[in-house]
């Protein structure tokens, strides 16, 4: 593994572990050149995925690019980044068992926006406002009165879904 900070080609590893979801190893590592130290993750790549996007442009499916945009949704929420990082994980997992070598950036877009929905309904609305191209206060207005219709209280008190 290549050292970020003097570019040498060799590193060595002073300690793997599991991540907390046993999705991927963790390991610290050391170079020899500067001793520099730093961490790197291995995870399992079962295919490798191709993003169609409305376009028709391909592009090669990055995972750290679904994990900063799900991130920037949920700043300054009060979520773990544990249960940020199990989302991210779920809709990867779920991306690379679907069976298909290429997909839909639409498809991918709503299953961040299900994983959002129940995991906060600040972020699930910051998502959305980018992903379905919020042009005026109007549009927020709208997909949040159709938000609150799905779970407004009902005449007991109890949640309508």
């Amino acid at each position: 593994m290549r050292c970020p900070f003097c570019g040498n080609d060799d590193s060595q590893v002073k300690d793997s572990r599991p991540t907390e979801d046993a999705g991927a190893i963790r390991r610290r590592r050391q170079c020899p050149a500067c001793g520099g130290r730093f961490t790197t993750f291995e995870r399992i790549q079962l295919r490798e995925l191709t993003i169609v996007k409305k376009s028709g442009k391909r592009e090669v499916f990055e995972r750290d690019k679904l994990a900063k945009s799900i991130e920037i949704a949920c700043r300054k929420r009060p979520i773990e980044p544990q249960r940020i990082e199990r989302m991210v994980n779920g809709v990867v997992r779920r991306l690379e068992s679907a069976g298909e070598s290429e997909i839909e950036a639409d498809k991918v877009g709503e299953m961040v926006m299900e994983g959002l929905q129940a995991l906060d309904p600040v972020a699930y609305i910051r998502f959305a406002s980018v992903y379905r191209d919020f042009r005026e206060a109007r549009d927020f207005e709208t997909f949040v009165g159709g938000l609150s219709a799905v779970v407004a209280p009902g005449p007991g008190g109890e949640a309508d879904e």
